[in-house]
């Protein structure tokens, strides 16, 4: 199974993109964000022509996120994560993929520290921490996957110096994130590339992706039972140099049927 997660940056302004994307790429199911587009105005036409099902929690002109299924719609589970009833941003949406439960989050991305941007990014990042915790509980099959707008270390960040109290690389937030992962999470790209300099983000000015200055900012978090299945995980870096497009690459991991004789859990 073959599992992407694309910052698209609007959906319907990159639709051309996404679309050749998928039919290169072939993914099981994509987890979309920044989709810039209210529930109505989702291209779920044009995605099903090019033979995927989809669910989607959009907003009017900023965030937005969607799962797609290829050959099936997936099977909606949760709009918005619990713990904040008055939270109107659309920023989370769950459903069931070939067994799978897919968790599509777009993580607040806090700037500018300090002010409240950073502490809604906190607040959030904690309603996460609860919610994955009670995924956990479940003992199924779950991946959380998204833009966690968190670099978590030194390794994901191009001159971490110049980036210290940047609401993406603030010790708060990427101590968020290791404590997530703390509570039984792996964290496929790393796990598998475990000293490697990886982008799945490159600006648009300063001629950032020429240079390969650049950020991890995706992260697809396995639970114990999909992590022994993991065997690959990639960034679709060329995408970032097509024209017009989104300053995130796709990212995608591939998971076998059975978990892998050769792989342990931790």
């Amino acid at each position: 199974m073959k599992i992407a997660t694309y910052y698209v940056n609007g959906v319907n302004g990159r639709l051309d993109l996404l679309l050749r994307w998928l039919h290169e790429a072939e993914p099981d199911a994509v987890i979309l964000q920044e989709l810039k587009a209210p529930d109505a105005n989702f291209p779920a036409k044009a995605i099903a022509a090019a033979g995927y099902g989809a669910v989607w929690h959009g907003q009017k002109s900023w965030n937005g996120v969607a799962i797609l299924a290829r050959g099936q719609k997936p099977h909606l589970t949760r709009k918005g994560l619990p713990g904040e009833p008055e939270d109107e941003q659309s920023r989370y949406v769950e459903a069931i993929v070939d067994g799978v439960v897919i968790g599509g989050l777009y993580l607040p991305n806090g700037n500018p520290y300090p002010g409240p941007k950073f502490d809604y990014k906190l607040r959030w990042f904690q309603r996460l921490q609860a919610y994955a915790a009670e995924l956990l509980e479940l003992e199924v099959p779950v991946v959380l996957v998204g833009d966690y707008n968190v670099m978590p270390t030194e390794l994901d960040v191009y001159k971490p110096e110049r980036w210290t109290n940047d609401a993406l690389f603030r010790v708060e937030v990427r101590e968020a994130f290791r404590d997530l992962v703390g509570q039984g999470w792996t964290d496929a790209l790393r796990e598998l590339h475990p000293g490697e300099r990886i982008y799945t983000f490159w600006d648009y000015i300063r001629n950032a992706y020429a240079r390969d200055a650049g950020l991890r900012l995706d992260h697809f978090l396995l639970s114990p039972d999909l992590a022994a299945r993991l065997r690959k995980a990639e960034v679709d870096k060329h995408v970032r140099g097509w024209e017009h497009t989104s300053d995130h690459a796709p990212v995608w991991i591939e998971l076998s049927e059975k978990p892998s004789k050769k792989r342990k859990l931790k």
